[in-house]
């Protein structure tokens, strides 16, 4: 299951109508093994497409070693769909290669850029098999309490 907070889900939908007609993707990085999406990272579609997506090799580059300064790791990996459906594409599926993130997939093709509602739906890609799962969107995380504190 993947758990995020309500303001990166809502900048992952607001990133993907903006981008709209165009693919939208980026990545929410977190703690090296915390499985937990914090530091929200919009990319710029180097293939500025409506039907594929590419991160920028050299964006992406930079994005990955500022998360391993940070002993980060790429928690959510996410793109949206501007004309089908929020499932995978063989495509998708191909380039998906860290096993350990959830791949989200925004489907922003009943509303386009407009409000409206769209399809949020989350994946997990080991070896080419596609997983969906449940998403739990939460007003905020807990925080932990102050360090010799009892919650």
């Amino acid at each position: 299951m993947l758990t995020i907070d309500q303001e990166t889900r809502d900048a992952i939908v607001a990133h993907a109508r903006a981008d709209h007609p165009d693919e939208a993707c980026g990545v929410v990085a977190g703690p090296i093994g915390s499985d937990r999406p914090e530091r929200y990272v919009a990319m710029i579609n180097a293939e500025r497409s409506p039907t594929f997506f590419q991160f920028d090799p050299q964006e992406q580059f930079r994005v990955w070693r500022d998360m391993d300064d940070r002993d980060e790791e790429p928690v959510v990996i996410y793109h949206s769909h501007t004309a089908t459906e929020a499932y995978p594409s063989r495509t998708d599926i191909g380039y998906a290669s860290e096993p350990q993130a959830h791949y989200v997939l925004v489907s922003t093709r009943e509303c386009g850029s407009d409000e409206g509602p769209v399809e949020f739906r989350s994946y997990r890609i080991v070896d080419g098999k596609v997983t969906e799962e449940e998403v739990r969107v939460v007003p905020a995380y807990d925080r932990d309490p102050e360090p010799g504190r009892t919650a």
